[in-house]
């Protein structure tokens, strides 16, 4: 799906049919924005590069290619790669991160993604509510885009808050071994979001501090807001991925001290039987039989001690090791 819109001077929205996009375009009254939605790299390619001409370097990077955020200066416009994010998965935690390819022009805007993506088309509604969005040009409105990725990706990091917190609550109560592989998912995910997150930082960084003339002064504000969510977004992350660690340690942990208490009670058990079995194979071999009658006095008091000791030394020795605290 290709969706145009012109934003006019007069503060009117108007839709904009592609076969008429190089005529608005020669016109330069108020600014475009097209979106291109999972649309083929057919249908795209010659309108780029016909129309808006661009670079094919950037053409085949936003069509064909998958980049880690990302920010070139070319010779009238910015090329832009962004990373939304999104819980993909509550059950089994993953989250997808679908690339946002972006076209900043004087009086355009392009953005171009595989799929659909909730913080562009938020915006595209709120447009059609509200000019305040689109009022002040092309660079104010990929603000409003970035600023609602941005709350996506503390969506995301929220979500991964509460999986973490409830990893730990399932390591004390109920530690199991599909425990230990969540932990490693949710590590694995950590590690992309900070490589993500650094990468993204770098480029509201760019845009905030006034490296490229199409990012109006009045604009480089409201970057700078953005990149300071960023910030604190990336720090956040980087207790998680302490959180996570530690969650993997104490897991560990858990199991083995587990481990300890099954094998000292394993070993109890063993102990107190140890004594029996020495008696009871000594005295099973026809010993009273062989040696000493039982009819006999002599052969019934062995018989006795033997059966007062196979009862006395287990309980005797329990005793023992509750006095020693070792039960």
């Amino acid at each position: 799906m290709i969706r145009s819109i012109l934003f006019t001077e007069s503060g009117q929205l108007q839709q904009i049919p592609p076969e008429h996009l190089e005529t608005v375009l020669r016109e330069e009254k108020g600014f475009l924005w097209v979106d291109m939605v999972a649309e083929s790299a057919e249908l795209c390619k010659p309108l780029l590069r016909d129309v808006f001409k661009f670079h094919p370097l950037s053409i085949d990077d936003a069509l064909q290619e998958t980049h880690v955020p990302k920010i070139d200066e070319w010779d009238t416009y910015l090329y832009i790669t962004l990373r939304t994010m999104k819980t993909e998965n509550h059950d089994t935690f993953s989250i997808d991160t679908p690339e946002l390819d972006i076209f900043l022009g004087t009086n355009y805007l392009v953005t171009y993604h595989e799929e659909p993506i909730d913080a562009v088309d938020k915006i595209w509604e709120l447009c059609d509510q509200d000019n305040r969005y689109w009022s002040r040009g092309a660079g104010y409105l990929l603000y409003h885009i970035a600023d609602e990725i941005v709350s996506n990706t503390m969506v995301v990091i929220d979500d991964l808050d509460l999986q973490i917190d409830q990893i730990e609550d399932e390591i004390f109560v109920t530690p199991q071994p599909g425990t230990l592989e969540l932990i490693f998912s949710v590590k694995r995910i950590v590690l992309r979001l900070r490589r993500t997150l650094l990468h993204q930082r770098e480029v509201f960084n760019k845009l905030s501090r006034g490296d490229f003339d199409l990012i109006q002064e009045q604009d480089r504000v409201y970057f700078r807001d953005v990149y300071d969510h960023m910030v604190r977004l990336q720090e956040i992350n980087e207790s998680s991925r302490d959180l996570v660690s530690g969650a993997l340690d104490t897991y560990l942990s858990v199991v083995n001290n587990r481990m300890n208490e099954v094998m000292k009670t394993l070993t109890v058990i063993t102990t107190l039987f140890m004594p029996l079995s020495f008696l009871t194979g000594f005295f099973g071999m026809n010993f009273f039989q062989a040696v000493i009658p039982l009819e006999t006095w002599t052969g019934k008091s062995v018989f006795g001690l033997a059966l007062t000791s196979i009862i006395a030394i287990p309980f005797g020795m329990y005793l023992w090791m509750r006095r020693r605290a070792w039960m």
